[in-house]
Protein backbone atom coordinates (compact mmCIF):
# COMPACT_ATOMS: atom_id res chain seq x y z
CA UNK A 1 0.00 0.00 0.00
CA UNK A 2 1.42 3.54 -0.79
CA UNK A 3 2.31 5.72 1.86
CA UNK A 4 0.09 8.72 2.64
CA UNK A 5 1.71 11.94 1.57
CA UNK A 6 3.05 13.59 4.42
CA UNK A 7 1.06 17.03 5.41
CA UNK A 8 3.24 20.58 4.23
CA UNK A 9 4.44 22.43 7.65
CA UNK A 10 2.63 25.51 8.13
CA UNK A 11 4.66 28.71 6.45
CA UNK A 12 4.74 32.31 8.41
CA UNK A 13 6.03 34.59 6.67
CA UNK A 14 7.29 38.18 8.15
CA UNK A 15 8.87 41.72 6.70
CA UNK A 16 9.62 44.02 9.05
CA UNK A 17 9.12 47.35 7.40
CA UNK A 18 10.12 51.15 8.24
CA UNK A 19 9.15 53.90 5.64
CA UNK A 20 8.98 51.20 2.69
CA UNK A 21 5.29 52.91 1.67
CA UNK A 22 6.58 52.54 -2.07
CA UNK A 23 7.65 49.04 -1.83
CA UNK A 24 5.45 46.86 0.92
CA UNK A 25 2.37 46.44 -0.83
CA UNK A 26 4.28 44.55 -3.90
CA UNK A 27 6.12 42.58 -1.33
CA UNK A 28 3.60 41.26 0.41
CA UNK A 29 1.46 40.37 -2.96
CA UNK A 30 4.59 38.36 -3.93
CA UNK A 31 4.97 36.90 -0.89
CA UNK A 32 1.17 36.07 -0.83
CA UNK A 33 1.87 34.15 -4.34
CA UNK A 34 4.63 32.70 -3.34
CA UNK A 35 3.50 30.96 -0.05
CA UNK A 36 0.27 29.72 -1.55
CA UNK A 37 2.17 27.88 -4.05
CA UNK A 38 4.42 25.90 -0.91
CA UNK A 39 1.82 25.38 1.52
CA UNK A 40 -2.47 25.95 2.23
CA UNK A 41 -1.37 26.79 5.73
CA UNK A 42 0.27 30.42 5.63
CA UNK A 43 0.59 33.71 6.88
CA UNK A 44 2.19 37.08 5.89
CA UNK A 45 2.51 39.56 8.79
CA UNK A 46 3.71 43.17 8.41
CA UNK A 47 5.22 44.59 10.96
CA UNK A 48 5.61 48.44 10.63
CA UNK A 49 8.46 49.74 13.00
CA UNK A 50 6.55 52.94 13.53
CA UNK A 51 6.70 53.96 9.88
CA UNK A 52 6.34 57.85 9.55
CA UNK A 53 5.31 57.51 6.18
CA UNK A 54 2.19 56.21 4.59
CA UNK A 55 3.43 52.51 5.48
CA UNK A 56 0.96 52.01 8.67
CA UNK A 57 -1.89 52.62 6.38
CA UNK A 58 -0.74 50.58 3.41
CA UNK A 59 -0.50 48.03 5.58
CA UNK A 60 -3.68 48.10 7.44
CA UNK A 61 -5.47 48.13 3.82
CA UNK A 62 -3.54 45.21 2.68
CA UNK A 63 -4.34 43.30 6.20
CA UNK A 64 -8.36 44.31 5.39
CA UNK A 65 -8.07 42.70 1.51
CA UNK A 66 -6.60 39.58 2.26
CA UNK A 67 -7.25 37.34 5.45
CA UNK A 68 -4.01 35.71 5.30
CA UNK A 69 -2.23 39.38 6.00
CA UNK A 70 -1.64 40.59 9.56
CA UNK A 71 -0.35 43.91 11.01
CA UNK A 72 1.53 44.81 14.07
CA UNK A 73 2.62 48.56 14.89
CA UNK A 74 5.18 49.50 17.12
CA UNK A 75 3.95 53.14 17.82
CA UNK A 76 7.88 54.20 18.24
CA UNK A 77 10.63 52.96 15.98
CA UNK A 78 12.30 49.72 18.20
CA UNK A 79 15.04 49.18 16.01
CA UNK A 80 15.63 46.57 13.25
CA UNK A 81 16.13 43.83 16.36
CA UNK A 82 13.50 44.81 17.71
CA UNK A 83 11.11 44.54 14.45
CA UNK A 84 12.59 41.03 13.68
CA UNK A 85 12.39 40.02 17.54
CA UNK A 86 8.63 41.24 17.24
CA UNK A 87 8.16 39.27 13.87
CA UNK A 88 9.63 36.12 15.61
CA UNK A 89 7.21 36.51 18.73
CA UNK A 90 4.05 36.70 16.05
CA UNK A 91 4.87 34.25 13.77
CA UNK A 92 2.27 31.21 14.68
CA UNK A 93 3.32 28.45 12.15
CA UNK A 94 6.19 25.79 12.35
CA UNK A 95 8.11 27.26 9.23
CA UNK A 96 9.27 31.20 8.89
CA UNK A 97 10.44 33.11 6.37
CA UNK A 98 11.52 36.38 6.49
CA UNK A 99 13.30 39.28 4.68
CA UNK A 100 13.15 43.24 4.58
CA UNK A 101 10.31 45.76 3.64
CA UNK A 102 12.50 47.45 1.33
CA UNK A 103 12.11 45.33 -1.54
CA UNK A 104 16.40 44.92 -1.69
CA UNK A 105 15.55 40.92 -2.05
CA UNK A 106 12.14 39.19 -3.78
CA UNK A 107 9.95 37.46 -1.81
CA UNK A 108 9.67 34.48 -4.71
CA UNK A 109 12.98 32.87 -4.38
CA UNK A 110 11.65 32.22 -1.05
CA UNK A 111 10.65 29.11 -2.90
CA UNK A 112 14.12 28.08 -3.38
CA UNK A 113 15.28 28.32 0.08
CA UNK A 114 12.07 25.48 0.51
CA UNK A 115 13.56 23.40 -1.95
CA UNK A 116 16.25 23.13 0.08
CA UNK A 117 14.77 22.49 3.13
CA UNK A 118 14.38 18.81 4.71
CA UNK A 119 14.46 16.80 7.76
CA UNK A 120 18.12 17.22 8.32
CA UNK A 121 18.27 21.00 7.68
CA UNK A 122 16.72 23.67 10.65
CA UNK A 123 17.55 26.79 8.51
CA UNK A 124 18.44 27.64 5.10
CA UNK A 125 20.47 31.00 5.23
CA UNK A 126 20.39 32.99 1.95
CA UNK A 127 23.82 34.58 0.55
CA UNK A 128 23.89 37.53 -2.04
CA UNK A 129 25.06 36.73 -5.45
CA UNK A 130 26.33 39.71 -5.98
CA UNK A 131 25.17 43.12 -4.01
CA UNK A 132 23.51 45.59 -6.00
CA UNK A 133 24.59 48.58 -3.66
CA UNK A 134 27.34 51.71 -4.10
CA UNK A 135 30.83 51.02 -4.11
CA UNK A 136 31.32 52.51 -0.56
CA UNK A 137 28.41 50.25 0.80
CA UNK A 138 29.68 47.07 -0.72
CA UNK A 139 33.46 47.96 0.47
CA UNK A 140 31.59 48.74 4.06
CA UNK A 141 29.93 45.62 3.79
CA UNK A 142 32.68 42.99 2.98
CA UNK A 143 35.06 44.77 5.72
CA UNK A 144 32.38 43.91 8.05
CA UNK A 145 31.41 40.40 7.12
CA UNK A 146 35.17 39.43 7.52
CA UNK A 147 35.71 40.55 10.57
CA UNK A 148 32.72 39.50 12.53
CA UNK A 149 33.12 35.90 10.77
CA UNK A 150 36.53 36.23 11.92
CA UNK A 151 36.05 37.23 15.46
CA UNK A 152 32.84 34.62 15.96
CA UNK A 153 33.97 31.80 14.17
CA UNK A 154 31.12 31.93 11.88
CA UNK A 155 30.92 29.37 9.06
CA UNK A 156 27.85 31.12 6.96
CA UNK A 157 28.88 32.58 3.73
CA UNK A 158 26.82 35.45 4.67
CA UNK A 159 25.79 36.64 7.45
CA UNK A 160 24.01 39.82 6.84
CA UNK A 161 21.46 38.43 3.99
CA UNK A 162 18.35 39.22 5.14
CA UNK A 163 16.30 36.76 3.66
CA UNK A 164 16.28 33.26 5.40
CA UNK A 165 13.79 30.29 6.06
CA UNK A 166 13.73 28.48 9.98
CA UNK A 167 11.87 26.54 12.44
CA UNK A 168 10.10 27.95 14.91
CA UNK A 169 11.20 25.66 17.16
CA UNK A 170 15.14 27.38 17.22
CA UNK A 171 13.30 29.72 19.43
CA UNK A 172 12.79 27.47 22.12
CA UNK A 173 16.42 27.31 22.59
CA UNK A 174 17.73 30.34 20.86
CA UNK A 175 16.78 33.81 22.77
CA UNK A 176 17.46 37.18 20.77
CA UNK A 177 18.12 40.54 22.58
CA UNK A 178 19.22 42.81 20.68
CA UNK A 179 17.26 45.90 18.95
CA UNK A 180 20.11 46.75 16.69
CA UNK A 181 21.21 45.41 13.22
CA UNK A 182 23.73 43.24 14.99
CA UNK A 183 20.80 40.91 15.72
CA UNK A 184 21.63 39.07 12.80
CA UNK A 185 25.17 38.78 14.01
CA UNK A 186 23.73 37.29 17.46
CA UNK A 187 20.96 35.02 15.79
CA UNK A 188 23.32 33.62 13.37
CA UNK A 189 26.21 32.66 16.16
CA UNK A 190 23.87 31.49 18.57
CA UNK A 191 22.05 29.51 16.51
CA UNK A 192 25.53 27.98 15.16
CA UNK A 193 26.53 27.70 18.67
CA UNK A 194 23.26 25.75 19.62
CA UNK A 195 24.24 23.07 17.08
CA UNK A 196 21.42 23.67 14.22
CA UNK A 197 22.21 22.69 11.27
CA UNK A 198 21.95 25.36 8.34
CA UNK A 199 22.09 25.03 4.22
CA UNK A 200 22.66 28.13 2.09
CA UNK A 201 21.34 28.92 -0.61
CA UNK A 202 22.62 31.58 -3.60
CA UNK A 203 19.35 34.75 -4.13
CA UNK A 204 19.51 37.94 -5.86
CA UNK A 205 20.35 41.59 -4.19
CA UNK A 206 18.54 44.08 -6.31
CA UNK A 207 18.89 47.64 -5.93
CA UNK A 208 16.93 50.05 -3.58
CA UNK A 209 14.37 51.91 -5.41
CA UNK A 210 12.94 53.52 -2.46
CA UNK A 211 13.74 55.51 0.46
CA UNK A 212 17.17 55.25 1.88
CA UNK A 213 19.64 52.86 3.99
CA UNK A 214 19.41 53.60 7.97
CA UNK A 215 22.55 52.25 8.58
CA UNK A 216 25.39 53.63 6.57
CA UNK A 217 26.28 57.00 8.09
CA UNK A 218 29.17 57.57 10.34
CA UNK A 219 27.12 57.57 13.64
CA UNK A 220 25.09 54.43 13.14
CA UNK A 221 28.14 53.06 11.95
CA UNK A 222 30.57 53.82 15.09
CA UNK A 223 27.38 52.79 17.12
CA UNK A 224 26.95 49.50 15.49
CA UNK A 225 31.48 49.00 15.74
CA UNK A 226 31.05 49.27 19.66
CA UNK A 227 27.70 47.13 19.67
CA UNK A 228 29.70 44.56 18.05
CA UNK A 229 32.49 44.68 20.30
CA UNK A 230 29.73 44.06 23.43
CA UNK A 231 28.75 41.11 21.60
CA UNK A 232 31.46 39.66 21.10
CA UNK A 233 32.42 39.96 24.71
CA UNK A 234 28.93 38.36 25.73
CA UNK A 235 28.75 35.44 23.27
CA UNK A 236 32.51 34.58 22.23
CA UNK A 237 34.29 35.62 25.78
CA UNK A 238 31.55 35.10 28.54
CA UNK A 239 29.77 32.62 26.58
CA UNK A 240 26.75 33.86 28.16
CA UNK A 241 24.39 31.77 25.53
CA UNK A 242 25.81 28.95 26.54
CA UNK A 243 24.39 28.51 30.41
CA UNK A 244 21.25 29.71 29.04
CA UNK A 245 21.14 26.81 26.06
CA UNK A 246 22.29 24.17 28.82
CA UNK A 247 18.93 25.18 30.58
CA UNK A 248 16.73 25.45 27.63
CA UNK A 249 18.18 22.15 27.09
CA UNK A 250 17.61 20.27 30.82
CA UNK A 251 13.77 21.88 30.32
CA UNK A 252 11.12 19.55 28.94
CA UNK A 253 10.54 20.51 24.70
CA UNK A 254 7.32 21.41 23.63
CA UNK A 255 5.91 19.10 21.16
CA UNK A 256 6.06 19.87 17.28
CA UNK A 257 3.83 19.30 14.68
CA UNK A 258 7.00 18.65 11.88
CA UNK A 259 7.73 15.54 10.92
CA UNK A 260 10.47 14.19 12.93
CA UNK A 261 13.95 15.16 11.51
CA UNK A 262 16.51 12.47 10.57
CA UNK A 263 17.98 10.42 13.67
CA UNK A 264 14.57 11.64 15.83
CA UNK A 265 12.58 9.04 17.59
CA UNK A 266 8.89 9.46 17.41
Amino acid sequence: MPALPTAKPGLSVFLPAYNDSGTIASLVITSLKSAARLTPDFEVIIVNDGSGDATAEIADELARTYPQVRVVHHEQNRGYGGALRTGFATATRDLIFYTDGDAQYDPAEMEALWAAFNDDVDLVNGYKISRSDPLHRIIIGRIYHHTVKLLFGLRVRDVDCDFRLMRRSIFERVVLEKNSGVICLEMMKKIQDAGFRVAEVPVHHYHRAFGKSQFFNFRRLFKTGVDVMKLWVALVIRREHRGRDAISRAAPAAPSTLPPRSGDRG
